[in-house]
């Protein structure tokens, strides 16, 4: 697990947030490590969310804002009905961060 030199709670809501700008945007240039921290959260919440239920929604909204929450549940989630997996891709770019050269990557929906 990285820390991202968080302590808990305030990493807990970075990582919300992120998943949230990802749900919204449905692509978002971040770091590497980020993008893989990311990557294994949201997918266990489109699982959740292709089940369409009533009570995976309210886990979702629990988990997520409701502007994300409800686009994941009715826009994203019916996408993939008949995915096993493998709903985010993460592609690596060449350019760093200029200010700590951190690797910089994409990740999307597939």
């Amino acid at each position: 697990m990285r820390k991202f030199g968080r302590i808990r709670g305030r990493r807990k809501s970075f990582t919300k947030t992120l998943a949230n700008n990802l749900i919204l945007k449905e692509r978002i240039q971040t770091t590497e490590a980020r993008a893989k921290e990311l990557r294994p959260k949201v997918e266990k919440l489109v699982t959740l969310a292709k089940k369409q239920n009533l009570a995976s929604l309210r886990l979702l909204l629990s988990r997520l804002p409701k502007d994300s929450a409800s686009k994941l549940y009715y826009d994203i989630a019916p996408r993939y009905k008949d995915r096993a997996g493998g709903y985010l891709r993460i592609l690596k770019t060449a350019e760093r961060r200029k200010r700590d050269a951190a690797r910089q990557a994409v990740i999307e929906f597939v």
